[in-house]
């Protein structure tokens, strides 16, 4: 009998739905309309927030009943795109940073969707699973092994879901590779890099960006935001589906590079200045599995640098590079050690869950996201699987083992 605590669990990733459930998958398959209604109530609408909240409301079937927010301007924004969709005004939760617990004691809801600062993710969750709904969250969706095993386990007591909003995961790319993978193209799977690699010293310390993220820096040393490369990864190495994380070291570098941004854009005697910050500027962790396989992730929001999210995966058959988009196989590339092109002449491999849904139809929406079709598939196969009774693609055991990487 498998240990519940490897977060091992059954059935091929993003396979089909039941089969006595084809004919909802094929209504949903357009990605508009879903068949009964879901119920939401959303805390934290800032970007991030709001990004979820209008992608969900492009999906017919989808009534937001509630929103929380401490920002007025973030709330009554909120408020009114939901009367735009043409949906009654929601009840706001404004009195204060715990106010989500109203809201998620709500007996109308379905679903509760949290895109606060990191702390409160796993709270939130929690709360929501207890009082009966399904819950949401932004990444990472806890900071501590303990928070990841009252997620786990409140969900295997409560039967609800939660799934981490890792939109990446639902990248045509990352899908193709992962088709790539299950059909054995980079032969046995060996090594994968990826890291969040992402200069954000100015939304750490400009007021109307994120600078709750800066209070992190100050207080610790480690992988804050893993989960961007290491989904994909774990996707690959079918971590949860017969592999697991097993071991991992992680180490920094010296820290300063946002007391320097801080004192050049804002002068010497800003607090930030005089703070000691605990973060690296640079964090590499090295992950192994049970299975033989091997990681490095990378972590720095704090040195000037382009935005890098590297991803690599090395098979014993060859290997691809995201920065390159490029790849080797070995016997079938077309020159020997030759990058070619991850283009047409691996279009064979598009993920079949391509077939099913038409990603042209799903429409994006509001704040910060981007318009690429990530997120609202995410949102739909979230969507099918609770419509089918089936388990999500990224069930809470990923978003434990995801997060407990912080």
């Amino acid at each position: 009998m498998t240990n519940r605590r490897q977060f091992l669990h059954a059935g091929k990733l993003l396979a089909s739905m039941k089969s006595e459930a084809e004919s909802n998958l094929k209504a949903l398959a357009g990605g508009t309309s879903l068949l009964k209604p879901m119920r939401m109530g959303f805390v934290g609408i800032g970007g991030r927030g709001t990004y979820h909240l209008t992608t969900c409301l492009n999906f017919a079937g989808v009534e937001v009943k509630a929103l929380c927010d401490i920002n007025p301007d973030y709330l009554y924004r909120a408020k009114r795109y939901v009367e735009e969709a043409g949906q009654p005004s929601p009840a706001l939760y404004d009195r204060g940073p715990t106010d989500w617990l109203r809201l998620c004691e709500r007996p109308d809801l379905d679903m509760v969707v949290t895109a606060t600062p990191w702390q409160f993710h796993a709270p939130i969750c929690v709360a929501a699973m207890k009082n009966g709904k399904h819950a949401a969250t932004e990444v990472p969706a806890a900071l501590t092994l303990e928070e990841c095993w009252e997620l786990v386990e409140t969900s295997e007591k409560t039967g609800k879901h939660t799934i981490m909003l890792e939109q990446v995961n639902y990248a045509s790319d990352v899908l193709r590779l992962l088709n790539m993978a299950q059909k054995g193209v980079f032969g046995d799977l060996l090594h994968a890099e990826g890291g969040y690699v992402h200069d954000l010293r100015l939304v750490k310390t400009d007021p109307e960006e994120e600078p709750w993220r800066m209070q992190f820096d100050f207080d610790h040393n480690c992988n804050l935001y893993p989960t961007h490369p290491i989904g994909p990864i774990a996707w690959w190495f079918n971590i949860n589906r017969g592999d697991r994380f097993e071991t991992i070291v992680s180490m920094s570098s010296k820290s300063g590079s946002n007391r320097r941004w801080v004192e050049r854009y804002y002068g010497p005697r800003h607090p930030y200045a005089a703070m000691p910050q605990a973060q690296g500027d640079s964090n590499t962790s090295l992950i192994s599995t049970a299975r033989g396989k091997t990681v490095t992730l990378h972590y720095d929001t704090n040195t000037p640098h382009p935005h890098t999210d590297e991803l690599r995966l090395q098979g014993s058959k060859g290997i691809w590079s995201s920065n390159l988009n490029k790849l080797y196989i070995e016997g079938r590339s077309a020159e020997p050690h030759q990058w070619e092109d991850f283009g047409d002449k691996y279009k064979e491999f598009d993920h079949p869950l391509f077939e099913t849904i038409d990603v042209s139809k799903l429409k994006a929406g509001r704040g910060h996201g981007g318009h690429r079709p990530d997120t609202p598939l995410m949102w739909l196969r979230y969507f099918m699987a609770i419509e089918n009774g089936v388990q999500p693609d990224m069930p809470v055991t990923d978003a434990a083992t995801w997060s407990a990487i912080v």
